[in-house]
């Protein structure tokens, strides 16, 4: 009866590893932005034994100060001001116990597929782009980024002039490789 005992255990070990499904993880370059975000994130905790609650006010700090595509995650899990939903918990509690990023997305995932849907935008080479090639969106884009807007800017060689203004403070490197400036 005891061999018995033992083996329904088995069993019963067998079908709970069946019913929780494959375990699939993510693939490469899925949920980019959520892993590179809570990567840098994890990596800034200074004190690693930081509970769920420091986490979460570590969290929305920085979740204050993102832009683009990462202020989109924060929002989504709730951790900017106008988010409708809070989710922030699914995060702040996991990494209280260096739960792995990956680990942590692949669940938000499950929770929210929006999260894995984010990509970064492809970064433009300042270097060498051509600016009068370049969508007004995506000039607009540039100084979004660089945290400057162009009031009064009509036309698209609007744009381009005050990306080269700006370019010396925001891209040193690429204005000095750049001989059209």
């Amino acid at each position: 009866s005891r061999k018995m005992l033992r083996l329904s255990g088995w069993s019963v070990a067998l079908a709970l590893a069946l019913l929780s499904g494959p375990v699939e993880g993510l693939k490469e370059g899925e949920c980019e932005v959520c892993v590179s975000f809570l990567g840098k994130f994890y990596e800034s905790l200074k004190d690693s034994n930081a509970n769920s609650a420091d986490i979460e006010k570590e969290l929305l700090k920085s979740c204050s100060d993102t832009k683009g595509k990462e202020n989109r995650f924060c929002y989504y899990i709730g951790a900017t001001s106008d988010a409708a939903t809070k989710m922030i918990n699914e995060v702040s509690k996991p990494l209280s116990y260096h739960v792995p990023v990956d680990k942590i997305c692949e669940k938000l995932k499950k929770k929210d597929s929006q999260i894995c849907e984010l990509r970064y935008d492809k970064q433009l080479d300042l270097t060498t782009v051509d600016l009068k090639k370049l969508k007004v969106k995506d000039l607009k884009k540039i100084l979004d980024e660089w945290g400057e807007s162009c009031k009064g800017c009509a036309e698209k060689s609007d744009f381009i002039r005050k990306i080269t203004e700006l370019m010396p403070k925001y891209a040193p490197a690429a204005a000095k490789a750049r001989t059209d400036l």
